[in-house]
């Protein structure tokens, strides 16, 4: 498993962490996420034979919010 970060562009409403967070635990290979309101950030786990940060943040990008950086966590 790798964690990860995603800094994304300013979420506008709670509601926007709800879809996030509901699309990505119905992902394969997706652990654990969370999305942090205050801050516009994505954190989870997720496995590297199931699906890919690219994976990942094609599903956000999808939802209609940019990825701007993705930084690994311990």
């Amino acid at each position: 498993m790798k964690n990860i970060t995603i800094q994304l562009e300013t979420l506008s409403c709670p509601t926007c962490v709800a879809k996030i967070e509901s699309a990505l635990k119905k992902t394969n290979g997706v652990k654990d996420p969370s999305v942090l309101f205050n801050t516009s950030r994505v954190k989870l786990a997720y496995d590297e034979q199931l699906t890919s940060e690219e994976g990942i943040k094609k599903i956000i990008s999808k939802l209609g919010y940019n990825s701007l950086s993705v930084k690994e966590t311990p």
